[in-house]
């Protein structure tokens, strides 16, 4: 019974520690209980050991993510059910690793173990086809986040560090005062468990109110038009959509007004990516560009492009019938009078939505299985490189982020170093209703602001649209379900952080480090520690 209590205790510490409810000094404490119970099963006499580990800890992280993630359920029930489930027998599968090492080498190697094997995951979560990075342990900051304005140089992996790392230190404590019985036993292990929580955090209150931003200030327009993703976007024509846009801009726009930011996939109606130049709600983007001549529209579109040549077929291409191909894009495009139409194709993809993993062996078994969030239901086709928009004012470039994207740290990275100084996030967060979901996705931007030190201009369709700075404070905002524009200035940096520089390097050395331990380890004998 003791260590089904501690169980759960451990699921609810890290659930009550998540933004953008929780109070993130949980999450140093988090983990301790299920250690405990690692612990105390390793020693025992229980048959079953890894079986039992295993159900302990999955209990904790259903818990957990359930707590912290149950509103997927709004957009569908499997997608969310299948993502809570799953990700929580990922989580418990390293604890068992944790288990096997545990067993064969010392408290401090098998920690060491368990910390690094954790970063290893969540690297893994940012790259691989079931990607799912939400609960990424540096996310759950991003509510405090004048505590973590050092994440310019080590990006979210360094609040993963810092949590296991005072995890470890708490546990260490706990085991030692219930050898000893004896709080001055534990009094110096005390002071350095403060000492590794206090010391961040004053470094990063140095750094918060220390930094000073500077550049060309820019005038920016992020729209919101509140529509119903379900029953209206898209049933809505682009011509009627962009008369929505060009009526809320004006609302706002003034002669200084450089840059006006539409949400994701806002022009729903899918335009063949041959005819835009002919489409007739771009004629009407265009007039009001003239009538602009300063202005750029930073825009979400959805893009289709039909293919009968075999030798023009990508691995994400749609197969509609004998000789007949289609891409799908969800894009961001930019237009000006001075320029050229550039676009971009979101390459981040949602799992189930806009992409099916490992096609070869899941398709046999499931189909053409797509959730169903409106629109077309496609693989969605990506592109290789990140693209920063040149604007018709020479100082300003704009990294076109959409959506889901913003949750990649060095993802985004991408964009900086292909010359953007300001980064424009589109996205449409109804999906998911009044819930956690679309304000947890908002203050993950802060995250990115800090790594990168470059203002932020969000577009959501409908909550939350925001301005950001470099600090990773929102300066204005419009609240959720709400129709309206959002003016204000961000300012420019051309300044490139340690982190874009060096990308998830803390992540790089802990797979090193957990694959090395693992391997001169899994050959020892097991022992009692």
């Amino acid at each position: 019974m003791k260590n089904f209590v501690l169980a759960i205790l451990s699921g609810l510490l890290l659930a009550f520690a998540w933004p953008t409810y929780g109070f993130p000094i949980l999450l140093f404490i988090g983990f301790v209980p299920i250690l405990l119970v690692e612990r105390h099963v390793r020693r025992s006499d229980i048959r079953w050991k890894k079986m039992s580990i295993f159900g302990y800890s999955y209990l904790s992280f259903v818990i957990w993510n359930f707590i912290t993630t149950n509103w997927l359920q709004y957009a569908d029930v499997f997608g969310a059910s299948f993502a809570i489930l799953v990700n929580s027998m990922l989580m418990a599968i390293l604890m068992v690793l944790y288990h096997s090492i545990a067993k064969r080498s010392t408290v401090n190697i098998s920690l060491l173990f368990l910390m690094c094997l954790w970063m290893a995951f969540e690297k893994l979560h940012l790259g691989w086809d079931f990607s799912w990075p939400w609960l990424n342990l540096g996310n759950g900051f991003s509510e405090y986040y004048t505590w973590i304005q050092w994440y310019e140089y080590t990006g979210t992996f360094g609040g993963t560090l810092w949590v296991w790392l005072v995890n470890i230190l708490v546990y260490k404590l706990i085991v030692k005062y219930q050898a000893q019985k004896s709080i001055k036993s534990i009094t110096s292990e005390g002071i350095t468990v403060l000492a590794v929580i206090m010391l961040p955090i004053l470094i990063s209150l140095t750094i918060y109110y220390a930094y000073t931003i500077e550049g060309e200030e820019v005038n920016v327009i992020a729209l919101q038009p509140n529509i119903d993703p379900y029953s209206e976007k898209y049933n809505v024509s682009n011509e009627e959509i962009a008369d929505m846009l060009l009526k809320l801009s004006d609302t706002k726009i003034n002669a200084q007004t450089d840059l006006v930011v539409a949400p994701e996939t806002v022009f729903a109606d899918n335009v063949k990516i041959t005819q835009l130049e002919n489409a007739y709600f771009k004629r009407k983007l265009d007039v009001y560009l003239s009538e602009h001549p300063n202005l750029n529209i930073l825009t979400g579109i959805s893009f289709i492009n039909f293919i009968t040549d075999k030798s023009q077929i990508k691995k994400q291409s749609n197969y509609h019938k004998s000789g007949f191909w289609y891409d799908d894009y969800n894009s961001a495009m930019m237009l000006n009078g001075s320029s050229d139409v550039q676009l971009y194709h979101k390459s981040k993809l949602v799992v189930g939505v806009e992409t099916l993993p490992y096609q070869t062996i899941i398709k046999p078994l499931i189909g053409d299985f797509m959730i169903d969030l409106g629109g077309t239901l496609a693989m969605k086709t990506t592109q290789d490189e990140r693209t920063a928009f040149s604007t018709s004012n020479p100082n300003l470039k704009v990294a076109p982020i959409i959506c889901y994207e913003s949750v990649y740290g060095e993802f985004v990275t991408g964009y900086i170093r292909n010359g953007a100084n300001v980064l424009a996030i589109i996205t449409n967060d109804a999906w998911w209703g009044e819930t956690q979901g679309h304000k947890q996705h908002l203050s993950y931007a802060r995250l990115r602001a800090i790594e990168t030190r470059r203002d932020i201009v969000r577009s959501a369709n409908t909550g939350i649209s925001a301005l950001i700075n470099a600090k990773g404070d929102i300066t204005s905002s419009l609240a959720y379900n709400t129709q309206g524009a959002l003016s204000g200035t961000v300012t420019t940096n051309e300044d490139i952080t340690f982190y874009t520089y060096a990308g998830d390097y803390i992540a790089r050395i802990a797979i090193f480090i957990a694959l090395f331990v693992f391997l001169i380890t899994m050959f020892r004998k097991s022992r009692i520690s």
